[in-house]
């Protein structure tokens, strides 16, 4: 049986609102897109718009290019920058407000890409066996189709317990931890950008960050769904690196994206000798139609592993919807 362990980045989450539209657009995508590039342009709109915000910063957040908000938050952070604290917090707000918006209810009514996912493996447990969760993710899209799916609430490994459940491992926080209690005491979770590593050995983060790593040493296969590595995420970059050296074999890494992606993260980390881009590199599950940068690689991978590993997809429930164009 096959330990396999899934790394989920904006990109997943994006999927689910791309889905929303059979061809969508440039302007659907600026409007709603959920990768940190399209956040990072809507957000630094309205921050421009911020006396407070701009003073001592205006040269670095005038730009009108692409960014990445999470590096700045965590520049803004470290550089000792006059107001600082406000600076951040001010970000953060937005960022959450803007991710929010993009969630509404209503829509996260019709998402089921994740879903799929939870349900295959509910069907398929005999053959691939989850160690864990691990999302870079702030919102609760993961949260609620695990919930939905396993009928069990996350383990997010608040502490050093393990507990039964899968873990769902968020490195960098989620805007649901609101009010959550680590060792009889309760208090608000914040989330943690990219960057700021001090913060990882804190409680919990110091917990998820470890059971991160104990289940990257452990797995067979490594997935990354919607997910590019960033760079600049060092910490991440630094905890599969030193997974790897744990190991006694080069851990397999599944790039569930579009091929170009795929390529960036064969040429930017070789020294991970087993990264595996879909397309014709992918033997399980054969898939041969991602040839070019269109369509949705995750929605295209659930619909070739429903029907790798299911006989019939038509009884499931939300892989089934996948086999639609």
């Amino acid at each position: 049986m096959k330990k396999i362990v899934y790394l989920f980045g904006a990109g997943a989450t994006h999927s689910e609102v791309m889905n929303l539209e059979d061809n969508p657009s440039e302007t659907f995508r600026s409007n709603n897109g959920l990768l940190i590039s399209d956040v990072s342009d809507r957000v630094m709109r309205e921050a421009r718009n911020n006396v407070r915000f701009k003073k001592n910063v205006e040269l670095v957040t005038s730009t009108e290019g692409s960014l990445n908000i999470e590096l700045l938050i965590s520049l803004i952070d470290s550089n000792r920058i006059p107001d600082s604290s406000f600076k951040v917090g001010y970000l953060k707000g937005l960022i959450q407000t803007d991710i929010e918006r993009k969630l509404s209810k209503s829509r996260r009514k019709k998402f089921y890409l994740h879903k799929s996912l939870f349900e295959l493996h509910s069907k398929t447990g005999d053959r691939e066996l989850v160690l864990g969760i691990i999302s870079l993710n702030y919102d609760g899209i993961l949260d609620e189709a695990y919930e939905s799916i396993r009928k069990d609430e996350p383990n997010y490994c608040f502490t050093s317990e393990k507990g039964d459940n899968i873990p769902l491992l968020k490195l960098h926080g989620s805007f649901g931890w609101k009010k959550q209690n680590i060792y009889a005491k309760s208090r608000k979770i914040p989330i943690v950008p990219m960057g700021i590593n001090k913060n990882y050995l804190m409680p919990p983060y110091n917990f998820i960050w470890g059971r991160a790593f104990e289940i990257m040493v452990n797995c067979d296969i490594l997935r990354i769904i919607g997910c590019s590595l960033n760079p600049n995420d060092i910490g991440l970059i630094d905890l599969l690196f030193k997974a790897h050296l744990e190991r006694s074999i080069d851990l397999e890494i599944q790039i569930i994206d579009f091929p170009s992606v795929g390529d960036e993260i064969k040429n930017r980390y070789g020294f991970f000798k087993k990264i595996i881009k879909m397309g014709e590199d992918m033997k399980e599950p054969p898939i041969a139609e991602i040839v070019a940068d269109a369509g949705n690689p995750f929605k295209v991978w659930l619909r070739a592993m429903g029907e790798y590993m299911l006989d019939n997809v038509n009884q499931t429930r939300y892989l089934r919807k996948c086999l639609k164009a």
